[in-house]
């Protein structure tokens, strides 16, 4: 099924997160895709909700 790709980028602090926010409220035709890092996560952040967290070995397999 064809769809459309955003991509969403800007300095910190620009205000993404809340623009992303606002359009999966807004459409629900609307998915994120969850990026995967190898940084440690951050107090607050949650495995498959920000981020995949992995090792770098996983990352680069």
């Amino acid at each position: 099924m064809p769809g459309t790709l955003f991509i969403v980028t800007a300095p910190s602090g620009a205000g993404k997160t809340t623009l992303v926010r606002g359009l999966l409220q807004r459409d629900p035709r609307v998915q994120l895709s969850i990026s995967y890092t190898t940084r440690a996560p951050r107090p607050g952040e949650q495995d498959g909700r920000e981020y995949h967290f992995v090792d770098v070995p996983t990352f680069r397999a």
